[in-house]
């Protein structure tokens, strides 16, 4: 069960002491005896596009942790920062500034109730000599978690990843009309962590014509605002596919409001920058990765000719370093992104409606009829754009289903 980090980090100096000399004086973790549990991972040389140590900074907290905890260690020599640049079962990729390596969970970890890291995470690292592999011995507060509901429980929650600045939520074009409910609801997740949000439209040549492309920009804008950047991308072949007109597309897309090409999406991911790709399986996130590496690093499926779908790819997190730009993290497509526990980021997507929902006669008002209900108002005098009241309701529907999940300092 993951649960939120409350940001900070408790350092019982006796006990990290003792342990550190019990772990020096034994040589190891106690966890692994030989390499078998390895077997099948791949071979950190053949990571393709791995960032370097400088190309992620942690912040001044985070510092001052690591600080913290090596002196309640006694400054023992073997402890390192580092951060968590893939995820492959139970052995994590850990980058730090004396190289790459596999690592696994300290016992007050894995035995006990400690958070345990995602990709993204700023760490502290252990080296045994003589050990097949790294240990981590703790997670550094993180700046931003986003996270999933996947239980019963408000808390039973799925960290992504970590200390991510942005969210491109991927949607690709095709047979199926654009799902702006998804769109919605991962902008929804991706605002609860504390991050930015772009929105990438992928395969926009397989959109119906330029006019259809410039209609879902502009969908995607009045849902979610003119603040929120919107970028079409087109698959790899298009420019030599008979008919996808690509110059009336992206001049289509412009004129939406949007922008269009992998140049958008390198001025988006800025150098320091970590960026996340968020999407469903078959979105092109590889795809579109791989365009922006300049090469083949990130498998990829073919397109099923029955729904136009890409098939899933990625089977682990894992971070790569675009060339003149920041940090991307690659995800496996996720099937369904439920609302639980993300109350305060609705209230930052769906702002001025959240505010005007305040003003319903009744605190209890679901805004289906209700006498006094201000949004009924703001949607019929067309205060505010009627399709983000309409993405609010029916989000907040879902939310209500798990009523106790709800947050009282959130006007729902």
């Amino acid at each position: 069960m993951a649960k939120r980090s409350k940001g900070k980090t408790k350092v019982r100096t006796s006990s990290l002491a003792r342990g550190a000399k019990a772990r020096r004086k034994k040589g190891g973790t106690g966890t692994l005896g030989d390499s078998s549990a390895l077997r099948g991972l791949p071979a950190l040389e053949g990571l393709a596009r791995v960032p370097a140590f400088g190309d992620l900074s942690p912040s001044k907290r985070q510092r001052a942790a690591y600080q913290a905890f090596v002196e309640a260690c006694e400054g023992d020599p073997e402890l390192e920062l580092g951060f968590v640049c893939r995820l492959d079962r139970n052995f994590p990729a850990v980058r730090s500034a004396s190289g790459l390596y596999r690592a696994e969970h300290a016992e007050r970890i894995y035995k006990g109730d400690l958070e345990r890291p995602a990709v993204g995470d700023w760490v502290v690292l252990r080296r045994p000599e003589a050990h097949d592999v790294a240990l981590i011995e703790e997670v550094l507060p993180r700046e931003q978690a986003l996270v999933r509901w996947r239980g019963s429980q408000r808390g039973d929650l799925q960290v992504l990843a970590a200390n991510v600045d942005l969210v491109l939520i991927a949607q690709p074009l095709g047979r199926e009309a654009l799902s702006l409910n998804r769109i919605a609801r991962s902008a929804v997740v991706a605002a609860d962590s504390g991050a930015d949000i772009a929105v990438l439209l992928t395969k926009a040549d397989r959109a119906a014509s330029p006019a259809e492309l410039a209609h879902d920009v502009a969908s995607v804008r009045a849902l979610l605002g003119e603040n929120v950047q919107v970028v079409a991308l087109a698959a790899l072949d298009a420019a030599t596919r008979e008919g996808a007109d690509m110059e009336a597309r992206a001049e289509a897309c412009r004129t939406a409001g949007g922008h269009f090409g992998l140049a958008s999406v390198r001025e988006l991911v800025a150098p320091g920058t970590t960026a996340l790709v968020l999407g469903e399986s078959g979105a092109g996130k590889s795809t579109l990765l791989n365009a922006l590496l300049g090469e083949e690093a990130l498998e990829t499926s073919s397109v099923r000719r029955a729904d136009d779908a890409g098939r899933h790819t990625t089977v682990a997190r894992r971070m790569v370093k675009v060339p003149h730009a920041g940090v991307i993290i690659d995800c496996p497509g996720l099937r369904n992104l439920p609302l639980v526990g993300h109350e305060h980021g609705l209230e930052k997507v769906f702002g001025e409606v959240a505010e005007r929902a305040w003003e319903c006669r009744f605190r209890d008002c679901t805004h289906h009829g209700e006498p006094g209900c201000a949004l009924a108002a703001a949607f019929e005098a067309a205060d505010i754009r009627p399709e983000r009241i309409e993405a609010y309701i029916a989000l907040l529907d879902e939310m209500r289903r798990h009523a106790s999940a709800l947050d009282p300092d959130v006007a729902l």
